[in-house]
């Protein structure tokens, strides 16, 4: 679970970050007897310079053909601007206007301003969509199944897709077990062809960022003369990244994505094949033998004028392409490009084309065909409501059968369907108009989905977890718990181990990371430059799949962001100062072990606060 372990390091380090109102000093172990000494260490290391960017304007294209600039400011003030929604409906924006200094805090973070600004126009074509519904243009019934999200795309006409360019739209784009199959046959005079998982352009843009550019050179090209599959990404920003090819001149580089090699070590190998010569008969049946030929050549999964069948598949931590039932390459996603990005599927190049599968998308269920419809709506709940532990949930729009499946597995759990524990996913926006208009049926329906005011990046986990805090803060929850909507959550051991523990300030509750080291290669999605940390190590940290903070850490974290005085950074959060704090490790986030073992240890958190 990488992704898991890494992305923490942007969530934890920040969400416990800073500031905790902690017993230091000395504090009592609540597992065992006696006491540990908590000291405070000084971190000397100069910190990163405030930055305060500006959203670009935006520029607005008039069918005359004249562009007409927009300021950003009133771009990002339209997010927070005033609509007639109904009650249900403010429930999914409860955080949101809490969140309308955002813009005030996108120093250090990859895509941040560009995410309120897209953010804001996507949301103008949601209100729109909706205030078009509540005026009673056509059916909501029907209009709702019209644009809901495919479970599927195909084409499997091989006389339409003939020998040029193929586009396959993909409207509400992939998500992790999502997968695309192609059956081809390389001809032409070259058999090179192209595979391409292109985004949305960004406003201002005249090319859509490409995800995943596969590039299939049956006869090599200006390094090799053997055959090869080179992959990369491309964005407008920082053009072409560092191709990974396969065979690769230097496999000892690549790390493993979703733990499958970059490249099967068999491609490009020679391989010896036997092939019948003849066959003498004998009156004995037995003296029969056959002359058989060896022939070496080097494997490679194309070959010109052969038909081939390839899968490739999204996992956790890339896309994986399969051949013929083979696993040949992986390619690990890239900073700010993801799969939920994927608008497109654009096949190219010396490829008759015979068919095409897209399947494993992200859709939601229809409400109208769930049985148990009410048993999996939440309660509202306010600052009155008094609740044990709040838990908010990191999900991505397209994540709707992640979502369902939370609310049909641990969110059943007593304590969460007597409201004494509250969950709350935590939504941003997507770039599809059709996502979000899934997404606020779902969030309407079900009364647990809390929209960002950000198309959802990846990179900025970290305000999540900032409006985690803030609505744990509102709610009045004693404990304030992060998680994924990939984890299991044993709600009932985390209540007992809270209370056994006894500790309701300055409380760190996770599974600790003592040994974790900075990514120095620039196309790793972890990447952490030497501005951002300069050591060689971090402070240990808490995982992502699940940790719990005391309401007291929760309200500073509120408290500091609505004065301004949050630093916040993407991947770790430069340190003035650390300070020590007594942590319990509870392994409980894993659906398949559902481990409860205790361990106490201590551990350092960065903190950072503006003068």
């Amino acid at each position: 679970m990488k992704k898991l372990y890494g992305g923490v390091l942007i969530a934890s380090l920040f969400t416990l970050f800073m500031l905790m109102i902690l017993r230091y000093g000395v504090m009592k172990n609540p597992i065992g007897e006696g006491y540990l000494t908590i000291p405070v260490l000084i971190n000397g290391t100069n910190p990163l310079l405030w930055i305060n960017p500006t959203v670009p304007d935006a520029i607005k294209k008039h069918p005359d053909g004249h562009s007409q600039v927009i300021s950003s400011d009133i771009l990002v003030s339209s997010l927070f601007t005033g609509s007639n929604f109904s009650k249900e409906e403010q429930q999914a924006l409860q955080t949101w206007n809490q969140l309308n200094h955002l813009i005030d805090n996108v120093q250090g973070l990859p895509n941040a301003a560009e995410a309120i600004k897209e953010a804001a126009s996507v949301w103008n074509s949601l209100i729109s969509s909706i205030e078009e519904q509540k005026q009673g243009h056509g059916n909501d019934s029907s209009r709702a199944k019209e644009k809901q999200c495919p479970h599927f795309l195909n084409n499997m006409n091989s006389t339409e897709l003939g020998n040029s360019s193929y586009k396959l739209q993909l409207p509400c784009g992939l998500t992790q077990g999502s997968s695309i199959t192609i059956i081809g046959i390389p001809n032409g005079l070259l058999g090179n062809f192209r595979i391409d998982l292109t985004g949305e352009p960004l406003p201002g843009e005249p090319d859509p960022p490409i995800v995943l550019h596969y590039n299939v050179r049956l006869h090599g090209d200006k390094i090799t003369e053997d055959p090869v599959i080179v992959q990369n990404s491309w964005t407008q920003a920082h053009d072409w990244g560092e191709e990974d090819r396969c065979p690769s001149p230097t496999p000892e580089k690549f790390d493993k994505v979703d733990d499958l090699e970059q490249c099967n070590k068999i491609v490009g190998k020679n391989i010896s094949q036997r092939h019948p010569a003849g066959m003498h008969s004998h009156t004995s049946r037995q003296s029969s033998t056959m002359d058989e030929q060896s022939v070496n050549r080097k494997y490679f999964p194309f070959k010109q004028g052969y038909p081939f069948v390839a899968t490739l598949r999204v996992g956790s931590e890339g896309i994986q392409m399969t051949v013929d039932g083979k696993h040949i390459t992986s390619f690990a996603f890239r900073e700010t490009l993801e799969p939920w990005l994927v608008s497109e599927i654009k096949i190219s190049g010396d490829l008759k084309l015979i068919s095409i599968l897209a399947s494993g998308l992200p859709t939601s269920e229809d409400s109208e065909h769930i049985i148990d419809l009410e048993s999996l709506k939440s309660s509202p709940i306010s600052a009155q409501t008094p609740l044990d532990l709040f838990i908010g949930v990191f999900s991505t729009a397209n994540n709707f059968k992640r979502r369902m499946a939370v609310r049909r597995t641990w969110m059943q759990y007593n304590a969460v369907r007597s409201n004494t524990t509250a969950v709350r996913f935590f939504v941003g926006l997507h770039k599809s108009t059709v996502v979000n208009e899934e997404l606020w049926r779902e969030a309407r329906t079900y009364g647990d989905v809390q929209l960002m005011p950000f198309v959802d990046y990846y990179s900025l986990i970290t305000w999540k977890s900032l409006a985690i805090c803030i609505f744990g803060t509102q709610v009045s929850a004693k404990f304030v718990m992060k998680t994924d909507d990939d984890a299991f959550v044993r709600v009932d051991e985390v209540l007992d181990s809270l209370h056994r523990i006894n500790a309701d300030h300055g409380l760190l509750y996770g599974l600790i990371n003592l040994d974790s080291r900075p990514h120095r290669n620039t196309d790793s999605k972890w990447y952490i430059s030497p501005e951002e940390w300069s050591e060689g190590t971090y402070p240990p940290w808490a995982h992502g799949p699940g940790y719990v903070v005391s309401h007291d850490i929760a309200r500073t974290v509120s408290k500091k962001f609505r004065e301004n005085h949050l630093k916040v950074y993407n991947k770790i959060h430069y340190l003035l100062k650390t300070v020590c704090i007594v942590a319990i490790v509870l392994n409980v986030f894993c659906a398949n072990t559902m481990l409860t073992s205790l361990n106490t240890l201590r551990v350092c958190i960065g903190i950072q606060l503006a003068n």
